[in-house]
């Protein structure tokens, strides 16, 4: 049996402890392009900054949750339709996040006055990274899901081979091997395990390169969270992250379930998507008194950072959970289903269009 969970665990730590110990160092002190005038209070901020920590924990440990209690909860579990109507809600979620709060953001960054006319100005960094991250994710999703499955049909070809000459079955196996008819009828047996086989190597793949483009996002905007000294800007933008956190926790969490991980892999990744934002802030506010959200560096790096997030939550929102549960035959042959996941889809990515008023 394969096992690829270590390989994508490694990636996403060291993507976690990038933005965690590299982008505090390089953006504070950077203090080239005054801040816009705002109505601080830093008491009061510090009070709802700390009270965000563990409301978003809360909201992201309880999405991500729901989902993996399938194993408890018949309800909950993907043979049932519910599920797809939960799920096409969070896809819904993560696609508005990407269009209507992340890539606004990235293109707000990356064409802020406070950064150099050339090259910042003269070219639509934001867009091309933004596409630039879309085609990597489908080439690592690619890659990976074509890597695996040869890695894993291979060696249950040798498994099978060698079980079939120490049971003396060998002559036999060898005669009819050379018949087309024994080919087909082989991969006739084999071809429902082999199917459902490679729809787990998916979800597998599916999941973790989510979760590589949701840890890029929570810790960025943790930090912003955590380094404003403004109310206003944190009482808005604390409700959104709670409700955009519970969805698309859902959402990972649906996949996670889906990927039929062991218990322990599971809740180490629903953990570290709970934990991301709430480490961002808790580092957006050690940093607060030094960090300039509008300093040139810290400009660029959060512009790159929200862009490429934006390339990846797009591209996994359309294609693999909104593609690959609408051409799906269980939904193209029920209308029912059709109606309910296009409604909640809808619902989904329309609650969070609204939130983008606020924050």
């Amino acid at each position: 049996m394969f096992n690829f969970q270590p390989c994508f665990s490694n990636i996403l730590k060291l993507l976690f402890l990038l933005i965690v110990f590299v982008l505090p160092t390089i953006v504070s002190g950077d203090c080239t392009c005054d801040a816009e005038a705002t109505k601080n209070n830093k008491s009061d901020a510090l009070k709802y900054k700390v009270g965000s920590i563990a409301l978003i924990l809360l909201a992201g440990a309880v999405g991500v949750s729901i989902p993996l209690l399938g194993k408890k909860i018949p309800t909950l579990r993907p043979e049932h339709d519910i599920f797809f109507m939960i799920k096409a809600f969070a896809a819904g979620v993560i696609l508005a996040t990407g269009f209507i709060h992340i890539l606004p953001d990235a293109f707000a960054s990356l064409t802020s006055p406070c950064l150099n006319e050339n090259p910042w100005g003269k070219f639509p960094f934001s867009g091309f990274i933004a596409m630039m991250s879309a085609i990597g994710t489908l080439m690592v999703d690619s890659l990976a899901t074509g890597f695996y499955k040869r890695l894993h049909f291979n060696n249950s070809k040798q498994v099978n081979v060698v079980g079939e000459e120490m049971n003396g079955e060998h002559e036999g196996h060898v005669h009819v091997h050379t018949h087309a008819t024994h080919g087909h009828a082989h991969g006739s047996a084999t071809n429902p395990e082999d199917s459902n086989l490679a729809e787990l190597i998916r979800f597998r793949v599916i999941s973790q390169v989510l979760e590589l483009g949701i840890v890029a996002h929570s810790v960025i905007i943790g930090i912003s969270l955590g380094s404003s000294q403004s109310p206003q800007t944190i009482k808005p933008l604390l409700a959104a992250l709670s409700f955009h956190q519970f969805f698309e926790g859902m959402g990972l969490g649906g996949c996670i379930s889906q990927a039929q991980f062991k218990t322990r892999s599971a809740a180490i990744m629903a953990t570290f998507f709970s934990l991301t934002t709430p480490v961002g802030i808790a580092i957006g506010i050690g940093i607060s008194s030094v960090y300039n959200e509008n300093g040139p560096t810290a400009l660029i790096v959060e512009g790159i950072f929200d862009a490429a997030s934006a390339g990846i939550l797009i591209y996994i929102a359309l294609v693999d959970l909104l593609a690959a549960d609408f051409m799906s035959p269980r939904v193209q042959n029920s209308l029912r289903i059709q109606f309910g996941a296009n409604a909640s889809l809808l619902l989904g990515a329309g609650c969070m269009s609204v939130l983008a008023k606020w924050a």
